[in-house]
Protein backbone atom coordinates (compact mmCIF):
# COMPACT_ATOMS: atom_id res chain seq x y z
CA UNK A 1 0.00 0.00 0.00
CA UNK A 2 1.06 3.43 -1.22
CA UNK A 3 0.58 6.87 0.68
CA UNK A 4 -2.43 7.49 -2.10
CA UNK A 5 -3.97 4.55 -0.96
CA UNK A 6 -3.80 2.37 -4.36
CA UNK A 7 -3.68 -1.42 -3.52
CA UNK A 8 -0.16 -2.08 -5.37
CA UNK A 9 2.48 -4.03 -4.28
CA UNK A 10 5.78 -2.90 -6.09
CA UNK A 11 6.50 0.49 -7.07
CA UNK A 12 9.85 2.21 -8.46
CA UNK A 13 11.16 4.72 -10.69
CA UNK A 14 10.09 3.81 -13.94
CA UNK A 15 6.90 1.07 -13.09
CA UNK A 16 3.72 0.74 -10.75
CA UNK A 17 2.70 -2.88 -10.65
CA UNK A 18 1.06 -5.40 -8.47
CA UNK A 19 3.55 -7.52 -7.73
CA UNK A 20 7.28 -7.94 -8.92
CA UNK A 21 7.81 -11.82 -8.15
CA UNK A 22 5.21 -12.82 -10.82
CA UNK A 23 7.86 -11.86 -13.16
CA UNK A 24 9.25 -15.44 -13.55
CA UNK A 25 5.58 -16.56 -15.06
CA UNK A 26 5.64 -13.26 -16.91
CA UNK A 27 8.32 -14.52 -18.93
CA UNK A 28 7.06 -17.79 -19.67
CA UNK A 29 4.18 -16.57 -20.83
CA UNK A 30 5.89 -14.16 -23.04
CA UNK A 31 8.32 -16.50 -24.58
CA UNK A 32 5.29 -18.33 -25.50
CA UNK A 33 3.60 -15.43 -27.35
CA UNK A 34 7.05 -14.65 -29.16
CA UNK A 35 7.23 -17.50 -30.85
CA UNK A 36 3.96 -17.68 -32.36
CA UNK A 37 4.46 -13.99 -33.79
CA UNK A 38 6.56 -14.49 -36.78
CA UNK A 39 6.14 -11.18 -38.64
CA UNK A 40 7.18 -9.20 -35.55
CA UNK A 41 10.17 -11.14 -34.96
CA UNK A 42 11.30 -10.54 -38.27
CA UNK A 43 10.49 -6.61 -38.51
CA UNK A 44 12.13 -6.26 -35.02
CA UNK A 45 15.56 -8.57 -36.68
CA UNK A 46 15.62 -5.84 -39.15
CA UNK A 47 14.85 -2.88 -36.68
CA UNK A 48 17.74 -3.80 -34.40
CA UNK A 49 19.99 -3.04 -37.80
CA UNK A 50 17.98 0.09 -39.02
CA UNK A 51 16.62 1.91 -35.66
CA UNK A 52 13.66 3.32 -37.26
CA UNK A 53 12.54 4.95 -33.94
CA UNK A 54 16.12 6.13 -32.56
CA UNK A 55 14.79 8.99 -30.81
CA UNK A 56 11.64 8.52 -30.53
CA UNK A 57 9.37 8.56 -26.92
CA UNK A 58 6.36 6.41 -27.42
CA UNK A 59 3.29 6.27 -24.46
CA UNK A 60 1.33 3.49 -25.58
CA UNK A 61 -2.06 2.56 -23.63
CA UNK A 62 -3.15 -0.94 -24.36
CA UNK A 63 -4.09 -4.05 -23.05
CA UNK A 64 -0.62 -5.17 -20.79
CA UNK A 65 -0.88 -9.03 -22.52
CA UNK A 66 2.10 -11.26 -23.18
CA UNK A 67 1.54 -10.24 -26.83
CA UNK A 68 1.78 -6.39 -26.55
CA UNK A 69 5.15 -7.48 -24.60
CA UNK A 70 6.96 -8.34 -27.74
CA UNK A 71 5.46 -5.29 -29.09
CA UNK A 72 7.03 -3.17 -26.57
CA UNK A 73 10.07 -5.29 -27.32
CA UNK A 74 10.23 -4.39 -30.83
CA UNK A 75 9.60 -0.58 -30.46
CA UNK A 76 12.25 -0.41 -27.71
CA UNK A 77 14.84 -2.67 -30.32
CA UNK A 78 13.56 0.05 -33.09
CA UNK A 79 15.20 2.53 -30.76
CA UNK A 80 12.91 3.94 -29.18
CA UNK A 81 11.75 4.44 -25.00
CA UNK A 82 8.61 3.29 -23.67
CA UNK A 83 6.14 4.11 -21.00
CA UNK A 84 3.12 1.87 -21.00
CA UNK A 85 -0.24 1.70 -19.48
CA UNK A 86 -2.78 -0.58 -19.46
CA UNK A 87 -6.06 0.35 -21.54
CA UNK A 88 -8.65 -1.37 -19.53
CA UNK A 89 -9.23 -1.44 -15.48
CA UNK A 90 -9.58 -5.57 -16.27
CA UNK A 91 -7.34 -6.61 -19.23
CA UNK A 92 -3.64 -6.14 -17.41
CA UNK A 93 -2.29 -9.40 -17.31
CA UNK A 94 0.00 -8.96 -13.35
CA UNK A 95 2.42 -11.57 -14.32
CA UNK A 96 3.44 -10.05 -17.62
CA UNK A 97 3.23 -6.38 -16.12
CA UNK A 98 5.72 -7.76 -13.55
CA UNK A 99 8.23 -8.93 -16.53
CA UNK A 100 7.90 -5.97 -18.19
CA UNK A 101 8.94 -3.96 -15.22
CA UNK A 102 11.96 -6.37 -14.19
CA UNK A 103 13.15 -6.41 -17.46
CA UNK A 104 13.69 -2.34 -17.28
CA UNK A 105 10.63 -1.20 -19.54
CA UNK A 106 8.55 1.70 -18.03
CA UNK A 107 5.34 0.13 -17.23
CA UNK A 108 1.91 1.27 -14.70
CA UNK A 109 -0.45 -1.18 -15.35
CA UNK A 110 -2.27 -3.97 -12.95
CA UNK A 111 -5.50 -5.66 -12.40
CA UNK A 112 -8.56 -4.58 -11.17
CA UNK A 113 -7.67 -0.65 -10.92
CA UNK A 114 -10.47 1.90 -9.96
CA UNK A 115 -11.25 4.54 -12.44
CA UNK A 116 -8.50 7.15 -10.57
CA UNK A 117 -6.03 4.31 -10.87
CA UNK A 118 -6.91 3.79 -14.37
CA UNK A 119 -6.26 8.02 -15.16
CA UNK A 120 -3.29 7.93 -12.82
CA UNK A 121 -1.14 5.20 -14.83
CA UNK A 122 -1.97 6.83 -18.19
CA UNK A 123 -0.59 10.13 -16.96
CA UNK A 124 2.03 8.88 -15.69
CA UNK A 125 3.33 7.80 -19.36
CA UNK A 126 2.10 11.06 -20.72
CA UNK A 127 4.80 12.89 -18.59
CA UNK A 128 7.54 10.80 -20.24
CA UNK A 129 6.86 13.67 -22.63
CA UNK A 130 6.16 11.15 -25.90
CA UNK A 131 6.99 12.18 -29.51
CA UNK A 132 4.43 8.97 -29.95
CA UNK A 133 0.97 7.87 -28.71
CA UNK A 134 0.00 4.48 -29.00
CA UNK A 135 -3.52 3.55 -28.30
CA UNK A 136 -6.50 1.22 -27.77
CA UNK A 137 -9.51 3.23 -26.96
CA UNK A 138 -7.70 6.28 -27.41
CA UNK A 139 -8.39 7.36 -23.72
CA UNK A 140 -4.65 8.34 -24.13
CA UNK A 141 -5.16 10.93 -26.86
CA UNK A 142 -8.11 12.41 -25.26
CA UNK A 143 -6.36 12.90 -22.17
CA UNK A 144 -2.99 14.56 -23.88
CA UNK A 145 -5.91 17.11 -25.68
CA UNK A 146 -7.61 17.62 -22.19
CA UNK A 147 -5.87 17.60 -19.04
CA UNK A 148 -2.69 17.06 -19.90
CA UNK A 149 -3.04 19.10 -23.25
CA UNK A 150 0.49 20.62 -22.12
CA UNK A 151 2.22 17.61 -23.97
CA UNK A 152 0.58 18.04 -27.02
CA UNK A 153 2.97 20.54 -28.88
CA UNK A 154 5.45 17.52 -28.32
CA UNK A 155 3.36 14.93 -30.18
CA UNK A 156 4.69 14.36 -33.89
CA UNK A 157 1.73 11.81 -34.17
CA UNK A 158 -0.33 8.96 -32.73
CA UNK A 159 -1.95 5.31 -33.67
CA UNK A 160 -5.54 4.22 -32.68
CA UNK A 161 -6.46 0.46 -32.71
CA UNK A 162 -9.63 0.23 -31.79
CA UNK A 163 -13.23 0.91 -33.73
CA UNK A 164 -14.75 3.10 -30.80
CA UNK A 165 -11.54 5.30 -30.81
CA UNK A 166 -11.37 5.43 -34.44
CA UNK A 167 -15.14 6.84 -34.64
CA UNK A 168 -13.59 8.87 -31.49
CA UNK A 169 -10.66 10.56 -33.34
CA UNK A 170 -12.38 11.00 -36.72
CA UNK A 171 -15.07 13.43 -34.88
CA UNK A 172 -11.76 15.56 -33.20
CA UNK A 173 -10.25 15.44 -36.23
CA UNK A 174 -13.77 16.39 -38.39
CA UNK A 175 -14.24 19.15 -35.50
CA UNK A 176 -10.62 20.76 -36.04
CA UNK A 177 -10.00 19.74 -32.58
CA UNK A 178 -7.43 16.69 -33.22
CA UNK A 179 -3.95 18.31 -32.68
CA UNK A 180 -1.67 15.88 -34.35
CA UNK A 181 -1.68 13.15 -37.05
CA UNK A 182 -3.23 9.71 -36.12
CA UNK A 183 -3.34 6.62 -37.96
CA UNK A 184 -6.28 4.31 -37.78
CA UNK A 185 -4.80 0.87 -37.55
CA UNK A 186 -7.80 -0.53 -36.37
CA UNK A 187 -8.91 0.10 -40.01
CA UNK A 188 -6.23 -1.82 -41.54
CA UNK A 189 -7.56 -5.02 -42.98
CA UNK A 190 -5.27 -7.00 -42.01
CA UNK A 191 -6.59 -5.77 -38.27
CA UNK A 192 -10.00 -5.60 -38.96
CA UNK A 193 -10.75 -8.74 -41.45
CA UNK A 194 -8.69 -10.73 -38.95
CA UNK A 195 -8.27 -9.81 -35.22
CA UNK A 196 -11.78 -8.11 -35.03
CA UNK A 197 -13.38 -11.30 -36.80
CA UNK A 198 -11.55 -14.28 -35.83
CA UNK A 199 -9.05 -12.88 -32.85
CA UNK A 200 -13.05 -11.60 -31.24
CA UNK A 201 -14.79 -14.31 -32.20
CA UNK A 202 -12.70 -17.05 -30.12
CA UNK A 203 -11.54 -15.33 -27.45
CA UNK A 204 -14.77 -14.09 -26.51
CA UNK A 205 -16.06 -17.49 -26.40
CA UNK A 206 -12.95 -18.45 -24.75
CA UNK A 207 -13.57 -15.71 -21.68
CA UNK A 208 -17.65 -16.75 -21.64
CA UNK A 209 -16.58 -20.55 -20.78
CA UNK A 210 -14.04 -19.39 -18.18
CA UNK A 211 -16.41 -17.69 -16.42
CA UNK A 212 -19.14 -20.08 -16.75
CA UNK A 213 -18.14 -23.33 -18.19
CA UNK A 214 -21.46 -23.18 -19.64
CA UNK A 215 -22.21 -25.65 -22.64
CA UNK A 216 -22.45 -23.53 -26.39
CA UNK A 217 -24.23 -25.87 -28.15
CA UNK A 218 -28.31 -25.81 -27.99
CA UNK A 219 -27.73 -22.64 -26.60
CA UNK A 220 -29.84 -19.06 -27.75
CA UNK A 221 -27.17 -17.01 -28.39
CA UNK A 222 -28.06 -12.86 -28.72
CA UNK A 223 -25.46 -10.73 -30.06
CA UNK A 224 -26.03 -7.03 -30.46
CA UNK A 225 -24.01 -5.58 -33.52
CA UNK A 226 -23.10 -7.49 -36.93
CA UNK A 227 -19.90 -5.40 -37.44
CA UNK A 228 -16.69 -7.39 -37.80
CA UNK A 229 -16.17 -8.55 -34.12
CA UNK A 230 -20.10 -9.54 -33.48
CA UNK A 231 -20.32 -11.44 -37.13
CA UNK A 232 -16.71 -12.83 -35.95
CA UNK A 233 -18.58 -13.81 -32.90
CA UNK A 234 -21.70 -15.28 -34.51
CA UNK A 235 -19.47 -17.46 -36.53
CA UNK A 236 -17.91 -19.02 -33.69
CA UNK A 237 -21.00 -19.54 -31.57
CA UNK A 238 -23.16 -20.86 -34.40
CA UNK A 239 -20.07 -23.31 -35.15
CA UNK A 240 -20.13 -24.68 -31.32
CA UNK A 241 -24.23 -25.12 -31.92
CA UNK A 242 -25.45 -22.02 -30.60
CA UNK A 243 -29.03 -20.94 -31.97
CA UNK A 244 -28.18 -17.02 -32.77
CA UNK A 245 -30.02 -14.01 -32.72
CA UNK A 246 -28.52 -11.10 -34.37
CA UNK A 247 -29.74 -7.47 -33.14
CA UNK A 248 -28.63 -4.21 -35.31
CA UNK A 249 -29.44 -0.81 -35.53
CA UNK A 250 -28.08 -0.53 -39.28
CA UNK A 251 -29.80 -2.20 -41.97
CA UNK A 252 -26.83 -3.48 -44.16
CA UNK A 253 -25.45 -5.50 -41.49
CA UNK A 254 -28.68 -6.73 -40.87
CA UNK A 255 -28.86 -7.82 -43.78
CA UNK A 256 -25.90 -9.49 -43.87
CA UNK A 257 -26.71 -11.35 -40.92
CA UNK A 258 -29.78 -12.73 -42.40
CA UNK A 259 -27.75 -14.03 -45.54
CA UNK A 260 -25.73 -15.47 -43.45
CA UNK A 261 -28.51 -17.63 -41.88
CA UNK A 262 -28.86 -15.34 -38.87
CA UNK A 263 -32.11 -14.63 -37.12
CA UNK A 264 -32.22 -11.03 -36.84
CA UNK A 265 -34.81 -9.03 -34.40
CA UNK A 266 -35.13 -5.96 -31.96
CA UNK A 267 -33.34 -6.56 -28.50
CA UNK A 268 -36.77 -6.01 -26.93
CA UNK A 269 -37.92 -9.20 -28.23
CA UNK A 270 -35.06 -10.91 -28.24
CA UNK A 271 -34.46 -10.63 -24.27
CA UNK A 272 -36.89 -13.13 -23.56
CA UNK A 273 -35.62 -15.91 -25.88
CA UNK A 274 -31.97 -15.36 -24.74
CA UNK A 275 -29.93 -17.86 -22.73
CA UNK A 276 -26.86 -15.95 -23.39
CA UNK A 277 -26.14 -12.59 -24.47
CA UNK A 278 -23.10 -10.16 -25.39
CA UNK A 279 -23.29 -6.56 -26.68
CA UNK A 280 -20.09 -5.43 -29.64
CA UNK A 281 -21.42 -2.18 -30.59
CA UNK A 282 -19.60 0.47 -29.05
CA UNK A 283 -22.73 2.17 -28.03
CA UNK A 284 -24.20 2.98 -24.58
CA UNK A 285 -27.50 1.35 -23.44
CA UNK A 286 -27.71 -1.69 -25.38
CA UNK A 287 -29.25 -3.71 -22.64
CA UNK A 288 -31.18 -1.92 -19.75
CA UNK A 289 -33.42 -2.60 -17.74
CA UNK A 290 -36.88 -3.23 -19.78
CA UNK A 291 -35.04 -5.87 -21.07
CA UNK A 292 -33.64 -7.50 -18.13
CA UNK A 293 -37.09 -7.76 -16.84
CA UNK A 294 -37.99 -10.08 -19.60
CA UNK A 295 -35.32 -12.18 -19.49
CA UNK A 296 -35.29 -15.76 -18.45
CA UNK A 297 -34.34 -17.09 -15.16
CA UNK A 298 -30.47 -17.95 -15.31
CA UNK A 299 -29.96 -15.31 -18.37
CA UNK A 300 -25.92 -15.07 -18.46
CA UNK A 301 -25.41 -11.47 -20.25
CA UNK A 302 -21.77 -9.69 -21.25
CA UNK A 303 -19.84 -7.23 -23.05
CA UNK A 304 -16.83 -7.40 -25.87
CA UNK A 305 -17.02 -4.19 -26.47
CA UNK A 306 -14.20 -1.44 -25.02
CA UNK A 307 -16.14 -0.45 -23.24
CA UNK A 308 -18.54 -0.84 -20.28
CA UNK A 309 -21.25 1.05 -21.04
CA UNK A 310 -23.00 -1.24 -23.47
CA UNK A 311 -24.91 -3.11 -20.24
CA UNK A 312 -26.47 -0.50 -18.18
CA UNK A 313 -25.20 -2.29 -14.77
CA UNK A 314 -26.95 0.53 -13.04
CA UNK A 315 -30.23 -1.06 -13.86
CA UNK A 316 -29.20 -4.14 -13.33
CA UNK A 317 -28.36 -3.03 -9.92
CA UNK A 318 -31.61 -1.56 -8.88
CA UNK A 319 -33.50 -4.25 -9.98
CA UNK A 320 -32.10 -6.57 -7.83
CA UNK A 321 -32.36 -7.70 -4.57
CA UNK A 322 -29.12 -9.45 -4.01
CA UNK A 323 -25.95 -10.19 -5.60
CA UNK A 324 -23.44 -12.85 -5.32
CA UNK A 325 -20.15 -13.79 -6.54
CA UNK A 326 -20.81 -17.32 -7.92
CA UNK A 327 -16.82 -17.36 -8.81
CA UNK A 328 -14.19 -15.61 -10.68
CA UNK A 329 -15.62 -12.62 -12.75
CA UNK A 330 -19.16 -13.77 -12.35
CA UNK A 331 -21.81 -12.58 -10.63
CA UNK A 332 -25.43 -13.62 -9.49
CA UNK A 333 -27.94 -10.48 -9.82
CA UNK A 334 -31.05 -11.84 -7.72
CA UNK A 335 -33.95 -10.08 -9.50
CA UNK A 336 -37.31 -8.91 -7.14
CA UNK A 337 -39.50 -12.07 -9.04
CA UNK A 338 -36.66 -14.75 -7.85
CA UNK A 339 -34.92 -15.01 -11.13
CA UNK A 340 -31.14 -14.86 -11.72
CA UNK A 341 -29.65 -12.87 -13.95
CA UNK A 342 -25.80 -13.37 -14.53
CA UNK A 343 -23.00 -10.57 -15.18
CA UNK A 344 -19.91 -11.35 -16.89
CA UNK A 345 -16.53 -9.48 -15.63
CA UNK A 346 -18.75 -6.48 -14.34
CA UNK A 347 -19.59 -5.37 -18.11
CA UNK A 348 -16.28 -5.01 -19.25
CA UNK A 349 -14.41 -6.62 -22.41
CA UNK A 350 -15.52 -10.36 -21.81
CA UNK A 351 -12.43 -11.85 -23.62
CA UNK A 352 -9.87 -10.02 -21.60
CA UNK A 353 -11.42 -9.72 -18.12
CA UNK A 354 -12.38 -13.15 -18.18
CA UNK A 355 -9.78 -14.30 -20.28
CA UNK A 356 -6.18 -13.96 -22.01
CA UNK A 357 -7.64 -11.83 -25.10
CA UNK A 358 -6.73 -12.71 -28.60
CA UNK A 359 -4.12 -15.19 -29.56
CA UNK A 360 -0.92 -14.49 -30.24
CA UNK A 361 -1.11 -15.64 -33.92
CA UNK A 362 -3.20 -12.84 -34.66
CA UNK A 363 -2.41 -9.77 -32.87
CA UNK A 364 0.93 -10.54 -34.67
CA UNK A 365 -0.74 -8.46 -38.07
CA UNK A 366 -2.36 -6.32 -35.52
CA UNK A 367 0.87 -5.19 -33.64
CA UNK A 368 3.31 -5.43 -36.75
CA UNK A 369 0.93 -2.63 -37.99
CA UNK A 370 1.21 -0.55 -35.12
CA UNK A 371 5.01 -0.95 -35.00
CA UNK A 372 5.05 0.45 -38.66
CA UNK A 373 2.50 2.92 -37.88
CA UNK A 374 4.51 4.24 -35.79
CA UNK A 375 8.28 3.96 -38.23
CA UNK A 376 5.67 6.00 -40.31
CA UNK A 377 4.68 8.81 -37.81
CA UNK A 378 8.59 8.93 -36.98
CA UNK A 379 9.47 9.40 -40.86
CA UNK A 380 6.78 11.64 -42.17
CA UNK A 381 4.33 12.63 -39.16
CA UNK A 382 4.88 16.49 -39.12
CA UNK A 383 4.30 16.81 -42.66
CA UNK A 384 0.66 14.87 -41.99
CA UNK A 385 -2.72 16.64 -41.57
CA UNK A 386 -3.86 16.88 -37.99
CA UNK A 387 -6.77 14.02 -38.94
CA UNK A 388 -7.15 10.41 -38.72
CA UNK A 389 -4.84 8.76 -41.76
CA UNK A 390 -5.51 5.28 -43.34
CA UNK A 391 -3.15 2.20 -43.51
CA UNK A 392 -1.88 2.07 -47.19
CA UNK A 393 -3.04 -1.06 -48.70
CA UNK A 394 0.24 -1.47 -49.37
CA UNK A 395 1.55 -2.04 -46.06
CA UNK A 396 -1.62 -4.28 -45.56
CA UNK A 397 -0.69 -6.32 -49.00
CA UNK A 398 3.13 -6.49 -47.42
CA UNK A 399 2.38 -7.76 -44.21
CA UNK A 400 -0.33 -10.49 -45.72
CA UNK A 401 2.28 -11.41 -47.77
CA UNK A 402 4.74 -11.98 -44.88
CA UNK A 403 1.81 -13.85 -42.61
CA UNK A 404 1.55 -16.30 -45.47
CA UNK A 405 5.44 -16.89 -46.22
CA UNK A 406 5.32 -17.49 -42.33
CA UNK A 407 2.71 -20.09 -42.40
CA UNK A 408 4.20 -21.68 -45.35
CA UNK A 409 1.77 -20.73 -48.18
CA UNK A 410 2.44 -19.25 -51.30
CA UNK A 411 0.54 -17.84 -53.74
CA UNK A 412 -0.05 -16.74 -57.28
CA UNK A 413 1.52 -13.90 -59.21
CA UNK A 414 0.15 -12.61 -62.37
CA UNK A 415 2.25 -12.46 -65.76
CA UNK A 416 3.15 -9.87 -67.83
CA UNK A 417 0.24 -10.38 -70.14
CA UNK A 418 -2.27 -10.75 -67.38
CA UNK A 419 -0.96 -7.17 -65.92
CA UNK A 420 -1.58 -5.99 -69.60
CA UNK A 421 -4.95 -7.24 -69.89
CA UNK A 422 -5.68 -5.85 -66.86
CA UNK A 423 -5.34 -2.73 -67.94
CA UNK A 424 -6.38 -2.70 -71.38
CA UNK A 425 -9.90 -1.24 -71.68
CA UNK A 426 -10.15 -2.35 -75.17
CA UNK A 427 -10.30 -5.70 -74.18
CA UNK A 428 -13.98 -7.36 -74.58
CA UNK A 429 -15.55 -10.44 -76.31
Amino acid sequence: MVDDGREIMDEGENYTVANLGLADAGERRVDWARARMPVLARLKAEAEKTKPLDGMIVAGCLHVTKETAVLIETIEAAGAKVSWSGCNPLSTQDDVAAWLAREGYSIYAWHGQSREDFYYCIDRTIEANPTLTLDDGADLIVRVHGEKSDYADGVIGGTEETTTGVHRLRAMGAAGDLRYPVIAVNDAITKWDFDNVYGTGQSTLDGIIRATSVLIAGKTFVIAGYGHCGSGLAMRAKGMGANVIITEVDPLPALRAIMDGFQVMKMDDAASLGDIFCTATGMADVIVDRHFQSMKDGAIVCNTGHYDCEINIEDLEAASSSVRIIRTDNEEFTMADGRSIFLLARGRLVNLAAAEGHPSEVMDMSFANQYLALCRLAKEGKSLEPIVHDITLEQDQGLATTKLATMGFEIDTLTDAQIAYHSDYTAGT
